[in-house]
Parts: C-alpha cells; structure tokens; sequence
C-alpha cells in the first residue's frame, strides 16, 4: 500500500531514504558535471582518434552497463553497432561473473567497461584480453579499484566514476539515478570525440541544466498536485504499469523506468514500442487486469482485502503530438477497456535532452514509489 501522506513530506521521504536515491536523482545534473569534468580530465577531450570504430562494445555488470548500451545504441544509430557482453556466472557477485569478447574483435573495434564496483575480477580479465587481441580500452569506474590497475596495464584509458559521499552508506543500486548519469557521461564525452555520436561540451551542459529544471519541478518539497513524478508514483500505486514509448529516444526511457520500478520498489512492469505495443498488449488489456475485469470490486472490504491489479498505461513521448502517431490509437484502445492512461512527454530539445527529462522525471517517480510503498 502507498501512503500518500509520505509524499508531501520532505522530511519522511527523507529519513525513508537509506540509499541516498532522492538525493541521486535531485543531483543528477551536478553528477554530469562532474563526470564531464573527470572525462576532460583524463584526457578525453584531447583525444585525436584515426576514424570511427567498426564496433563499439559496452560490458559491465547490471543494469547500469544494460542501460547506458541501451541509450548509447540509441544515440549512436547505425553508423557503428553497439552491443552489449551479457556475463556470464553462477551468481551476480564480483567474483563470479565473467565476460568474453566474441571472435571477430580486434584493433579496430572499442571496448568499454563501465561499473559502480571496479573490483570484478572478470572486468580485469576482460581488459587484459582486449589488450591482447589489440582492442582499444576504455573504462569508468570508482577510483583506486583493481579495474584501474587493469586497464592501465592493457595501455587502456580510465575514467574515475563521479561519486558522492553518501554512495558508501548503501550498496548502490544499479537502476540509481546518480549511477547512471555518473557511468553514462563519460562514455558520451569519449563517444562523441570518436565520431560515433553528437555529444559536445556544450549538449552535456544542456543535459545538465534540463535535469536541474525536472530536480526543481519534481523535488520533495514540490507537492503532489502540481508534481508529474509523485503524481504518476501515486497513479502507479496497486496497479500493472504498461509502459508504451513512442520516438526513438523514448524507448529507452521506458525500458530503464520497467527496470527501476522492478528493483527499487519491487513494481513489476511491462513494457513496448507503438505502434506493435497496440497489438503485443491487446490481450493484456482485455484481460483479468483490466479495471473492468472485476465488477464485483465494488463490494471488496476497502479495510481488510486488498485492491485487485488492475492495469495502468504510461505513455512516453519524445515528439510533439502534430505529425504521425500512434498516441490517439493508444489513448482509443486504453480507454475501450476502463484502463487509465498517464502520459509524459518532454519539453522541446535535441534528443540527448528529451531522453534526459524523460529518464529523470521516471527516475523520480519510481524513487517516490519506493520509498512511499515501503513506508
């Protein structure tokens, strides 16, 4: 059950907070600062690079490393193919995922390695073997970890990860905000020097001032009525968030809102593309979780039975509502079975920006739900 009074109590929601997640995604944008800053210091942005790679390799455990191939792929397009090492192992520990480099990698393809940990033996190994086949290297993880030596010795780059003090309290949280932005920036400085994708000096500024204005509208002292993210964490309470994405950029910000409602508030979600979401949760919505499903939860003890899941459509969009769309389709077939629709779409931008408030505004929103459920 959410307790909507912890809501709009900053001061709750705070003492709530053990993993530091309001403070991660209200300081998302100085994060990007500062992992900008870490880049440039590392020598990023004098890198002179002889083209752009074949392909560009993304390995690191989690859904840190998933999320940022995700968005990088996104942003990349198909100029140079992105993929992601999925590790192997017989449990998600330090010590026992591993990682392998598919046969066809050489000197012209780029790894990156990037991990809120840096103490994965496997991440070491994998930068060694790099190394041999002659695979350039680069990595973004804390500081002084054993990942630092190794891609020092494989001649790679390293890239401190941008860190606060409270990130040693708790065990961080893969889908954290603060991971993301910390992990990711870097990796769009180095990418944009190689020609892989546009993500100037200047675009990863803007990217930081649009995450301050959603830290501003979407904050704890921001009350309910006029706050997008508590309001969508309040509409996501007791049902099955449906998560449609239109626009490129916006399937990926639905993809990483399904994962962060899963591990930070233990909300399951489903998630799809329009137009084929239409099609792949038609049956979804005429089914047993629809609001019309169950007309006798009129008579339901509101004291001792606890609510039916119904399901909840999230609709995010990265393009206004002119032009094709398959919005008023989605909206049609939604509300033809009872099922409430929740809407977000950003602010007008470059796509780096709009996929930054998208990611921020959900980022808030599955925090508030966490933190809110477990009251």
């Amino acid at each position: 059950m959410l307790d909507e009074s912890l809501l709009d109590s900053p001061e709750g929601l705070a003492e709530a907070d053990h993993r530091g997640l309001l403070r991660g995604a209200a300081e998302a944008g100085a994060r990007v600062r500062t992992a900008a800053r870490h880049a440039a210091e590392a020598g990023v942005g004098d890198l002179k690079p002889d083209g752009r790679p074949r392909a560009v390799l993304i390995a690191g455990p989690g859904a840190a490393a998933t999320h940022a191939a995700d968005l990088i792929g996104t942003l990349a397009g198909a100029g140079s193919p992105v993929t992601r090492l999925a590790p192997t192992g017989v449990a998600p520990a330090a010590g026992a995922l591993r990682w392998e480099l598919p046969g066809w990698v050489g000197s012209v393809d780029l790894l990156l390695i990037t991990t809120p940990d840096g103490t994965e033996p496997g991440l070491s190994l994998l930068a060694e073997q790099a190394y041999r086949r002659g695979c350039t290297v680069v990595a973004v993880a804390p500081a002084r970890t054993p990942l630092a030596d190794a891609v020092a010795g494989a001649h790679g780059l390293f890239v401190p990860m941008a860190t606060a003090p409270y990130d040693q309290d708790e065990p961080l949280a893969a889908s954290a905000p603060g991971v993301l932005w910390a992990l990711l920036t870097p990796l769009l400085a180095l990418l944009d020097r190689t020609g892989v994708l546009a993500a100037p000096p200047d675009a990863l500024g803007k990217v930081a001032d649009r995450l301050d204005r959603v830290a501003e509208r979407c904050g704890p002292a921001i009350a309910t009525y006029s706050n997008a993210a508590k309001t969508l964490a309040a509409e996501l309470a007791d049902a099955l968030p449906v998560v449609w994405t239109e626009g490129v950029s916006a399937g990926p910000a639905g993809r990483r809102f399904a994962a962060a409602l899963a591990e930070l508030s233990g909300t399951p979600a489903v998630v799809a593309e329009l137009p084929e979401a239409l099609a792949a949760h038609g049956a979804l919505l005429a089914g047993p979780l629809a609001a019309s499903a169950d007309p006798d939860d009129f008579f339901r003890d509101r004291v001792e039975e606890p609510p039916a899941l119904h399901a909840r459509v999230v609709l995010l969009r990265d393009r206004p509502i002119g032009g094709l769309t398959a919005a008023p389709g989605a909206r049609d077939l939604a509300l033809s079975h009872d099922t409430p629709i929740s809407e977000l779409e950003p602010e007008a931008g470059d796509e780096l920006e709009t996929l930054a408030e998208l990611i921020a505004i959900t980022d808030f929103a599955a925090v508030y739900l966490a933190l809110a459920s477990r009251a």
